[in-house]
């Protein structure tokens, strides 16, 4: 599904109290009945004009077959409210060029009403998966949390919750800067993912840098469970301002962590099974694109719990769980994440072209998944993943100024 922002500007307030008023019925309802809606918005003059308003645009949709009049809210809705929240809050000023396009997400440029470039990273878990969940009806109808809208916003919650923590531990993440329904604003790097990297001038000192993120990640009690070269941005520093000074041999490689909605715990029922496939996806990489192999064979999963709070370091899956991301919420996440095939692993088939859209759009339109939608303003939130190689310099963003509504 594309983000087109261009009829923000023009919805009204009324338009907006329609539009939050579906989300709200959402919670209880599949399908939001029309005078349900009337009810919520709490507008004298009636809500047909403005569900007519909203319908062309796809932010609402009509349910085929539906038992009775009534609507729910689409990912575009969803879309709307997110960056609406952000407009009040001030994150969010313009959206710029989309920089990344995964199964599981979109990534855009936005900035701030200083022009502060930043990342819009939008969830859209199972999107891909969308013939499989209608497949499955029945796990959704039986499990009231399956709504594939309901899962996003889970997703991003858990992904800033987790970089938040990672960040104040000192972990290279982005930095987290708000987070609302299924998105996250977080700081633009300027980077290049590792997967783009032709070469590197110490293959080695890099390979080891990553096996001991992924070994300090167990330290404080945590599995990325995505560590691969899809997930590694890396970032070009130099000892020395002097041009003269700036060459390959005198380049600073720094790996950027992101990308952390399938991260576990150490006492995950499969953490071994996590662990070591966090780490072979990095061994084969080295080995295929910078022909390195270590000498070492580990490390081990049983060499990695032997770390497990040394120095005192705090247990971060503990924390993260007592701070908001409970534990139900995160087994119904993962759940759902195995129920439409998410398992990560760096798959180059991440990663899909417009081709497919256009049909996602189509399904959207048709699918009857229920919808749990949290009303309430979301803190502030984060992640960073730029999909291409882009700098902060070359990126050009189309000034959509929002239009402020009382």
């Amino acid at each position: 599904m594309r983000l087109d922002t261009k009829a923000m500007r023009y919805l009204s307030a009324e338009d907006w109290r329609t539009l939050t008023a579906v989300e709200t019925g959402s919670r209880n309802h599949e399908v939001v009945p029309t005078p349900l809606i009337a009810q919520i918005s709490g507008l004298r003059g009636g809500v047909h004009k403005n569900i007519s308003a909203l319908a062309k645009i796809g932010l609402i949709a009509r349910l085929k077959n539906a038992k009775y009049d009534g609507y729910r809210l689409t990912y575009g809705g969803l879309d709307y409210l997110s960056l609406n929240t952000y407009r009040k809050r001030k994150d969010v000023y313009s959206v710029g060029n989309q920089i990344g396009v995964g199964k599981e997400s979109d990534i855009f440029v936005v900035a701030d009403e200083k022009g502060v470039q930043r990342v819009l990273k939008i969830h859209r878990l199972g999107r891909i998966s969308f013939r499989t969940v209608k497949a499955n009806r029945d796990y959704l109808r039986h499990r009231p949390a399956g709504s594939w809208m309901y899962m996003s916003r889970l997703a991003a919650l858990k992904e800033f919750t987790f970089m938040k923590a990672l960040r104040e531990n000192g972990f290279p993440v982005p930095e987290p800067l708000a987070q609302s329904r299924h998105t996250i604003v977080m700081s633009l790097i300027d980077a290049f993912p590792m997967r783009q990297v032709a070469s590197v001038p110490d293959p080695a000192g890099l390979y080891a840098e990553l096996i001991s993120m992924i070994l300090r990640l167990a330290q404080y009690g945590l599995i990325h469970g995505d560590f691969n070269e899809f997930n590694i941005l890396i970032k070009e520093e130099y000892n020395s301002e002097d041009p003269k000074d700036q060459q390959p041999e005198n380049v600073i490689l720094t790996p950027i962590l992101i990308d952390f909605p399938q991260m576990v715990s150490v006492d995950h029922a499969n953490a071994e099974y996590y662990f070591d496939r966090d780490v072979n996806c990095i061994k084969r990489f080295f080995q295929r694109r910078f022909q390195f192999t270590s000498d070492e064979k580990g490390p081990s999963f049983a060499e990695a719990r032997k770390l497990i709070g040394k120095g005192g370091n705090p247990r971060l899956d503990v924390a993260v769980a007592a701070s908001g991301f409970s534990k139900k919420m995160a087994k119904d996440l993962e759940s759902y994440m195995k129920e439409v095939g998410v398992d990560g692993d760096g798959d180059p088939d991440a990663a899909r072209g417009d081709e497919d859209e256009d049909e996602d759009e189509e399904d959207d339109e048709d699918e009857d998944g229920e919808d749990k939608v949290d009303v309430e303003e979301e803190a502030d939130g984060d992640d960073m993943q730029a999909h291409n190689q882009i700098s902060a310099a070359e990126i050009s963003l189309s000034t959509l100024q929002i239009k402020d509504q009382t």
